[in-house]
């Protein structure tokens, strides 16, 4: 597992394709440990789960690593990958909650394991094996992922300094995706809590703190720590809301999961938030008609789109995404990070904002 070297230093665009490899090597010694049963099937499971991930957050904290002058990449790859078992960990129970049925193009996981139970009548109701399977299977890969930032080799004391950041990112999920659960019990919570959802459930985890991961890993102090959040906060706030957005205009055929599970769920998005502000009464009983109805066909949300672009809401979202990536890229120019490490955020912060998946 080798990164190539150009004239400045490690090349970190060979970081995604360095974790595939680890993360399968993993998986190979967990199917082959012991004759635990089952266990295999599980492997399996998890490794075709995590194919197709964009290793967003194991790139982050690699640059972590780099701006800290932390060294060779392939030292901090084992903790770097963990974080993309932390990331299948919340996925699968993520789908669970939102009862999504397709995942980067693929089956989710309580789907598999119902469809699976199914051709087993003897066992209990097959949603219910297939959510109950499903949690079991996210809670192993959040051990593995323990297992994995533990067993990363690097000195205990700079596990130690990074433990904190890691614990800190763990806690935000959970907050935020409780608040997420919450909201879809509240039509009219208004946009502060949707962005609220965003900054513990999304924008910390995503960006912030896999990179105060890597600096810490690498004995970076707190400047760039401070550097880390001024960047990294307003980039993941743009991304949850680029993802808001693609959830209910993008392409399933290009996301890989159908635009219609936000609305179904009734998922309070800021784009959701701003559109009940801004709308009409006709409008508005369009939408308090339709968002959150289980049963919403593809007219229905055609609807529902129509009302989110007439209103305004969608031009304001885009608004607030231009707004949070300039903050970003300022940000940038501030942080006390090496060229290379500089110029790959930037690029990152117009990918992460402008991409259709």
């Amino acid at each position: 597992m080798t990164l190539t070297t150009t004239a400045d230093g490690p090349d970190l665009d060979g970081v995604p394709a360095a974790v595939d490899v680890l993360l399968d090597g993993f998986f190979d010694r967990k199917a082959g440990r012991g004759r635990a049963p089952h266990l295999p099937h599980l492997v399996e499971l998890l490794r075709a789960f995590t194919k197709g991930g964009k290793r967003l957050r194991p790139v982050l904290c690699a640059r972590g690593w780099q701006a800290a002058g932390g060294g060779d990449p392939a030292a901090v790859l084992p903790a770097a990958a963990s974080l993309e078992l932390f990331h299948t960990f919340a996925l699968i129970h993520d789908d669970v909650m939102d009862r999504s049925d397709t995942r980067r193009g693929r089956p989710t996981v309580h789907r598999l394991l119902a469809a699976r139970a199914r051709r087993h009548p003897h066992l209990l109701d097959a949603e219910r094996f297939g959510d109950s399977g499903a949690i079991l299977v996210g809670d192993l890969a959040m051990v593995w992922s323990d297992e994995l930032f533990h067993d990363c080799g690097l000195p205990p004391e700079r596990l130690a300094a990074a433990r904190p950041f890691l614990d800190a990112m763990r806690g935000e999920v959970m907050h935020g995706q409780y608040l997420d659960v919450l909201s879809c019990t509240d039509f009219d919570s208004g946009l502060d809590a949707a962005l609220n959802v965003i900054r513990y459930k999304t924008a910390r985890y995503t960006v912030e703190r896999p990179l105060q991961l890597g600096v810490a890993l690498a004995g970076g102090g707190p400047p760039l720590l401070d550097a880390c959040s001024a960047y990294g906060l307003p980039v993941g706030e743009a991304f949850q809301l680029r993802d808001d957005v693609i959830g209910v205009f993008g392409d399933p055929a290009v996301t890989g999961k159908s635009c219609l599970d936000d609305l179904r769920e009734g998922k309070h998005t800021a784009l959701l938030a701003l559109a009940l502000e801004c709308a009409d009464a006709a409008q508005a009983r369009t939408l308090r008609a339709l968002v959150g109805d289980p049963e919403l066909d593809e007219e229905g949300a055609a609807r529902i789109r129509s009302v989110l672009l007439s209103s305004g809401a969608l031009d304001t979202v885009e608004h607030m995404i231009t707004e949070r990536r300039r903050r970003a890229l300022r940000a940038l120019e501030q942080a006390p990070f090496p060229a290379a490490t500089r110029s790959a955020l930037q690029q990152l912060a117009v990918d992460a904002t402008e991409r259709t998946s």
